[in-house]
C-alpha cells in the first residue's frame, strides 16, 4: 500500500516538475518526503539497497507524471487554468503546517525572518522580471552539448530546489519547448523504430539527462549540509520559498473571463488539494 501510495506522491511531483511555475521540491516538502529524498540522493552509494527502494516509487511515479500525466495538465491549464492552478496551491498549501513544524521548535531570530522575506521576494521577482525567453535551435555540436549539458544541470536543481520552477527556468533561458518537443520526438520516433532519428534526438537529450542527473546529485549535497549545520535557517528560506509558489503561480496563470463559476469551483478544486496533499503527507 505504502508502495503505490509513494508512487503517487511521484506522478504529482513528476506533473508539477513538467509545469512551468510549479516546482517539483515544493511537492516533495508538501507531501514530507524531501528530507527522505535529499538522504537517500546523497547516500545512494553508501546505502545503496535502502535508497534504491526508498526512491524507487517516487522516480516511477515521476516519470508517469512528466511522460504521461503532464500532457492532460497541459490541456487543463489550457482550458481551466484558475481551477488547475488552484489544485496546486491547495497541495501547497496542504503542506505548510507540516513544514513549519520543523521551525517553530526554534526561537525565531531577526536573521530568520529575513532570510523568509529575502527567498518569498526573490521567487516573486524572478516571476515578474523573467518573462519567456525565445526557443534555441537544439543541434549537435561540441558547444551546443556543453551548453545543454549545464543547462540540464541548472534545471535539475532548480527542480529540487523547493519553490524554484524548473520549467520556468527552462522557459526563461528559452529551452522548454525544445527539449519538450524533443521528448516527444523521441517517444515517437521509439514507437516507429526510427533508429536514426532516434540517435539524433540523443545527442542532444543524453548530454541534457546527465547534466540533470549531475545536478540532482550536487544540489542535494549541498542542502543535506545546510541542514544538518543551520537547520533552522535552511527551513525559514525554505518556507519563504514555498510559501511564494502560490502567488507565483496566481501571477502565471491566465485569469482571462474568470466568472463566479470558475471562482466557485476554484476553491473546491484548492479544497481538494488541500485535502490531499494532508493525505499524502501522513
Amino acid at each position: 500500500m505504502k508502495f503505490f501510495k509513494d508512487i503517487l506522491k511521484g506522478v504529482v511531483i513528476g506533473v508539477a516538475n513538467a509545469i512551468p511555475g510549479v516546482s517539483g521540491g515544493t511537492m516533495m516538502v508538501s507531501m514530507g518526503v524531501y528530507d527522505d529524498i535529499i538522504y537517500c540522493i546523497t547516500h545512494l552509494f553508501k546505502q545503496m539497497k535502502k535508497s534504491v527502494l526508498i526512491l524507487l516509487p517516487y522516480f516511477i511515479g515521476m516519470a508517469a507524471g512528466i511522460v504521461g500525466l503532464a500532457f492532460s495538465i497541459k490541456s487543463l491549464y489550457a482550458n481551466f487554468p484558475f481551477q488547475t492552478s488552484m489544485v496546486f496551491i491547495g497541495l501547497i498549501i496542504g503542506g505548510v503546517p507540516m513544514l513549519y513544524g520543523h521551525v517553530k521548535k526554534t526561537t525565531i531570530k531577526i536573521v530568520h525572518i529575513l532570510l523568509f522575506l529575502f527567498f518569498f521576494a526573490a521567487i516573486i521577482a524572478m516571476e515578474y522580471f523573467g518573462g519567456n525567453g525565445k526557443d534555441v535551435i537544439l543541434s549537435v555540436d561540441i558547444i551546443s552539448i556543453v551548453k545543454i549539458f549545464l543547462i540540464g544541470i541548472l534545471a535539475s536543481a532548480t527542480m529540487v530546489i523547493p519553490g524554484v520552477s524548473g520549467s520556468m527556468m527552462l522557459m526563461i533561458l528559452g529551452y522548454y519547448n525544445p527539449i519538450i518537443n524533443a521528448i516527444t520526438d523521441f517517444i515517437t520516433a521509439l514507437a516507429n523504430r526510427r533508429w536514426n532519428t532516434i540517435l539524433n534526438i540523443c545527442g542532444s537529450l543524453v548530454p541534457f539527462g546527465l547534466g540533470v542527473v549531475i545536478g540532482i546529485f550536487a544540489i542535494a549535497k549541498i542542502i543535506e549540509i545546510l541542514l544538518k549545520h543551520f537547520e533552522a535557517h535552511t527551513y525559514c528560506a525554505i518556507l519563504g520559498l514555498v510559501m511564494s509558489s502560490p502567488v507565483v503561480i496566481l501571477m502565471g496563470t491566465d485569469m482571462a473571463g474568470i466568472n463566479i463559476v470558475a471562482i466557485v469551483t476554484g476553491v473546491i478544486c484548492l479544497i481538494a488539494g488541500t485535502l490531499a496533499a494532508r493525505q499524502l503527507g501522513k
